[in-house]
């Protein structure tokens, strides 16, 4: 559509226009985004090459000290006035050695079978009479499974060590050719200047690793075993299993079809996280117009007001509701009188009833925050552009869609990205309020009782930690669903977005 059709329609028009638009642009998001892969693929590849090439290099143009460092780390190092960086290089080579002898080996040696016997049944019968004897260097299969993805990290930071030790090498002989000659002084002004930023970021990236990047990996390969509450000690590799479960629509064997419950609750979570952000981010910023709006009078009390609520920890607020919407409470009772549920019946108990009570719940702890980052960014438009509007014969609806709007979107654009994975991933609302009621009435053995305001999180949840069977396999491939869902609509609307398209547009 060209624009002067466009400027020729109506209002409304205009809007039904930018609605269809909006959809039609999604798709051609998903479009563009895998006919961008190959070019994406061929840089990967590019990158991945590099270092074989380093390395083809300084095999071919080394000198014989520059190829020890293919079997010594830091060899070279050592021989050229670069004492530290050396002695560090190799002492990690003989730490990682050792450490692969005496723990690592052993416990990827186990990794095939995951174990063959436990603790809990290497009993033998005592030869002398009285109670079994524990038989000692039983397996778990946990402890396998935790120390072998330790291992792998370990093997691709040696990895990495042995090609960084090859290409300083390489670097330094180069520059030994040329007349400059490195010192264990330049190492330490290096680390205190040029990479001093290196050297502050390598605890928080000890911590990432340690407490991200290994829990999400034992994750993943937890989500291909049968572990659960049963098989504590000792789980086995199922593969796909647990995937093909989720996605079976029927019973299949000894695996329980939950593939319609899958969906069900995948297609709440989305239709929940997708009215909820946008429900919030408009409300607060309407409250956020009205407020700084010119002849309101009294906004700091109007300000104070909403946000009290923020005030009061969020769990409190939710259990109140919950006690006022349940059993015998207040709000039920009055929806009784209303005829809105039926005697004897709870306020959860009506599964439509319970989803738009959660939404406006949410809308209650959910709106002041919008509002305060509203009411910072409104303040901070200039005032020129609305008097250069003004002059022109603007209406207020065209400032707001012509000025405001854009502007607001440009600024919180990954706010709402992110409150928007916030809400899928929103534990909080829905347990401490519903608790996930109305229930669906399946209890498969293992798989929770999920309910009909059931986030996938809050299933996740049920199925890991309630029950008498808890089967956490299982509640690992869901927890890998969910990250695969979160980085697909991270990747296609943070892509997208006004801020990162049009970043120099308010500059």
């Amino acid at each position: 559509m060209t624009t002067i059709k466009y400027l020729s329609l109506s209002k409304p028009e205009r809007f039904l226009v930018k609605f269809l638009d909006f959809f039609k642009n999604f798709g051609k998001g998903f479009v563009n985004f895998f006919k961008g892969l190959p070019s994406k693929f061929m840089k990967l590849w590019n990158k991945i090459c590099t270092p074989f090439r380093v390395i083809g290099d300084a095999w071919r143009k080394g000198s014989w000290g520059v190829r020890t460092n293919f079997l010594v780390f830091g060899f070279y190092q050592l021989t050229h006035h670069e004492i530290v960086r050396g002695v560090l290089y190799l002492l990690y080579e003989i730490v990682f050695i050792l450490f692969m002898i005496m723990t690592g080996g052993p416990y990827l040696a186990k990794l095939g079978s995951l174990g063959t016997f436990s603790t809990d049944s290497a009993y033998a019968a005592n030869p002398y009479g009285g109670s079994p004897v524990l038989v000692q260097g039983g397996d778990k299969s946990f402890t396998i499974l935790l120390y072998s993805i330790a291992t792998f990290i370990l093997m691709i930071i040696f990895v990495a060590l042995w090609y960084f030790s090859i290409r300083d090498a390489k670097s330094l002989q180069d520059n030994n050719y040329v007349g400059k000659f490195s010192k264990d002084s330049q190492f330490f002004d290096d680390m205190l200047n040029k990479k001093y930023h290196t050297l502050l970021l390598a605890v928080p990236l000890v911590g990432l690793v340690g407490f991200t990047v290994i829990p999400v990996v034992f994750m993943i390969i937890t989500s291909f075993t049968n572990y659960n509450s049963i098989q504590v000690n000792l789980f086995d590799w199922v593969e796909f299993d647990n995937y093909a479960g989720l996605f079976a629509s029927k019973a299949t064997g000894s695996s329980i079809g939950i593939g319609q419950i899958f969906l069900k609750v995948l297609a709440w979570t989305l239709l929940w996280a997708l009215i909820a952000t946008f429900t919030n981010y408009f409300l607060g910023m309407v409250v956020a117009l009205l407020i700084n709006k010119k002849g309101i009078k009294l906004k700091k009390l109007w300000r104070t007001v909403l946000i009290l609520t923020i005030a009061v920890p969020q769990f409190v607020s939710l259990l109140l509701i919950n006690q006022m919407l349940s059993g015998s409470g207040i709000l039920s009772n009055l929806f009784r009188q209303w005829g809105w549920i039926g005697a004897g019946k709870e306020t959860f108990d009506n599964v439509l009833l319970a989803r738009i009570i959660i939404i406006i719940v949410n809308m209650w702890v959910g709106v002041p925050y919008t509002m305060l980052i509203c009411s910072g960014i409104l303040m901070n438009i200039p005032e020129d552009l609305y008097e250069s509007a003004r002059i022109d014969g603007a209406s207020p609806f065209k400032m707001f869609s012509s000025i405001t709007l854009p502007y607001m979107l440009f600024i919180t654009g990954p706010y709402l990205l992110s409150q928007f994975i916030g809400n899928i991933n929103n534990f909080n609302i829905i347990y401490l309020l519903s608790q996930g009621k109305p229930s669906l009435g399946v209890l498969n053995l293992g798989y929770g009782d999920v309910g009909e305001t059931d986030l996938l999180i809050t299933w996740i949840y049920k199925m890991s930690m309630e029950g008498q069977v808890k089967n956490y396999a299982v509640a690992c491939a869901l927890g890998v669903l969910v990250f695969i869902i979160i980085a697909v609509f991270s990747l296609i609307f943070y892509g997208r977005s006004g801020s990162v398209k049009n970043e120099e547009d308010f500059q």
